[in-house]
């Protein structure tokens, strides 16, 4: 008869997710995240599978999280101009609230680029829902004369995409949260119109 499980899945998971933020895939060793989640190698391997089903899972979780928030900011302000400036400066605070946790998704890419397919395909994933929800305010946006009329509404969502990434990198590498503002707003100016 198998033993209940003594642990929350959810919080292991949560503390998976800070251990591989901090330390990347390979810097993350099993008795590192056994340690920080609490739990012994058969829960790991009973619950979670292996330590690359593990990160695949924790990256998943933290990108859907990061994702959600910043799109349902895009869309919570009445404006184009007043959701982008939330979803950036939202971003942004949560970014700063715990700099070594918010890069994991970066850090995935820094660390496999384009050499893991399964790391690939959540990436992608997630950077598609992103990338969707951007790009349709943008053409709102354009519509309701608050976006500039020249810009290319995909390219635009790229930008966008790819300025929260260096947000990112640069909250890990120590900014201030003036100076991640500084930089989300000089990306605003660039695409709605004043």
């Amino acid at each position: 008869m198998a033993r209940p499980r003594e642990f929350d899945r959810d919080t292991a998971l949560r503390r998976a997710i800070e251990t591989f933020a901090a330390h990347g895939f390979e810097g993350t060793s099993t008795p590192m995240l056994l340690d920080a989640m609490k739990i012994g190698r058969q829960s790991l391997y009973d619950t979670f599978g292996d330590k690359r089903a593990l990160y695949l899972e924790a990256l998943t979780r933290y990108s859907e999280d990061s994702t959600a928030s910043t799109i349902s900011r895009l869309f919570v302000a009445a404006t184009v101009r007043d959701g982008l400036r939330e979803a950036l400066h939202g971003f942004i605070d949560e970014a700063m609230a715990d700099p070594a946790r918010s890069c994991l998704g970066v850090h995935s890419i820094a660390e496999f680029g384009t050499s893991a397919e399964d790391v690939n395909a959540v990436n992608a994933a997630i950077s598609g829902k992103i990338l969707r929800a951007f790009e349709s305010r943008l053409r709102e946006g354009i519509a309701e004369g608050s976006v500039r009329p020249d810009t290319d509404p995909a390219v635009g969502a790229t930008y966008l995409l790819a300025t929260l990434a260096g947000l990112k990198v640069a909250a890990r590498g120590g900014s201030t949260a003036n100076e991640l503002f500084a930089i989300a707003n000089l990306a605003l100016r660039a695409l709605v119109m004043e």
